[in-house]
């Protein structure tokens, strides 16, 4: 009976919840894609089919021409195994109903590659692995390019936020502000795990509103990651030349 107690499911085991009965949903699940069959890639939008025949190079010539991502296999085909998720959160969630209460689990899922890339998903159902599985797909979908910079002399890689960005949900605010090389992400869990998968080095981070609540602490943090490539700073300041969109230039190539 003592060796039930580590078994997967059983509390302390892998599957199960903390000793404490508190916590066992963060980040246990991993992928939440593990050990299922791959089954081969069937493009059904004309962004899809141009990925696939490897008429489009990378994910910068979609964020480019803002073309709408509709397919979670877009994200894996471009950034593939680089990428890694985590679940910040799983909480039940109630709705009143003629024949009682209809309860079903909410998953908030974090997916990055720790480099210029990172997304939220944040997904309802009435179990807990599909609610995963919908948040990671979500999360893909969502994914947007991050901008790094600068805190002072520009030596070596971009290490942290090029200017002071801020993002809101509810009446959550946060502000990320550049710091120097070395500073680490100063900021509460929730906001570094996005950042870290963001490929930010060194933040600071200021927050202000109900930050109990952790979904618009993420979406806010997501908010204001995505607003690095909106700001436009003078270095953005030189003349745009337009180019045709995909669509455009393989026009005939999709008529077939």
């Amino acid at each position: 009976m003592a060796d039930d107690a580590g078994a997967a499911g059983g509390p302390g085991g892998p599957g199960g919840p903390g000793t404490g009965g508190r916590g066992g949903f963060r980040g246990g699940f991993g992928s939440g894609l593990r050990g299922r069959t791959r089954r081969e890639w069937i493009p059904v939008t004309k962004l899809g089919r141009l990925v696939k025949d490897m008429k489009i190079k990378s994910l910068e010539e979609i964020y480019l021409f803002s073309l709408p991502i509709k397919e979670s296999e877009i994200i894996d085909f471009f950034l593939g195994t680089s990428l890694k998720d985590e679940v910040l959160k799983i909480m039940p969630v109630q709705k009143q109903t003629r024949a009682g209460q209809r309860t079903r689990f909410k998953a908030f899922v974090a997916i990055g590659d720790y480099n210029g890339h990172v997304g939220l998903g944040v997904k309802c159902s009435k179990e807990v692995a599909t609610a995963i599985r919908g948040a990671i797909i979500l999360a893909k979908l969502s994914i947007v390019p991050v901008r790094r910079g600068y805190w002072g002399n520009k030596i070596g890689k971009p290490h942290t936020v090029p200017c002071k960005v801020t993002g809101r949900c509810g009446s959550v605010l946060v502000r990320l502000i550049p710091a120097p090389r070395g500073t680490g992400i100063v900021s509460a869990p929730v906001p570094k795990k996005l950042l870290m998968m963001a490929g930010i080095d060194d933040c600071y981070t200021s927050a202000r509103g109900c930050t109990a609540t952790l979904g618009n602490f993420a979406k806010a943090t997501f908010d204001a990651i995505s607003k690095t490539y909106s700001y436009l700073t003078p270095d953005l300041w030189k003349e745009t030349v337009f180019t045709k969109s995909p669509y455009q230039v393989l026009q005939l190539w999709l008529a077939l």
